[in-house]
């Protein structure tokens, strides 16, 4: 098994339910990657602003997997607007 950390940067100015929608679209790319488990660090002011956000909402995952997870993961990531950074790091 390889573990691996996701922490995702999310618009502030997302309502629930549109965050909920982003992260149930971010679990089905990730469907043969166990979550091992998700934190949510709430909404947390940034250093600086990015693309005109003075405040992002922090999640935290770990997930377990077998494989690697998709190339295209990433990319699918940097293509979501709502998303303001992502760091994955194999643990």
């Amino acid at each position: 098994m390889r573990n691996y950390q996701l922490v995702l940067v999310l618009r502030a100015s997302l309502s629930e339910i549109q965050r909920k929608k982003l992260l149930a679209t971010i679990k089905t790319w990730l469907k043969d990657v166990k979550i091992a488990k998700e934190e949510e660090w709430g909404q947390k002011p940034l250093a600086h602003s990015i693309k005109k956000e003075t405040a992002g909402f922090y999640l935290n995952y770990l997930l377990e997997a077998k494989d690697v997870p998709p190339l295209d993961f990433e990319k699918k990531l940097m293509a979501q607007e709502e998303i303001l950074r992502h760091l994955f790091l194999r643990r």
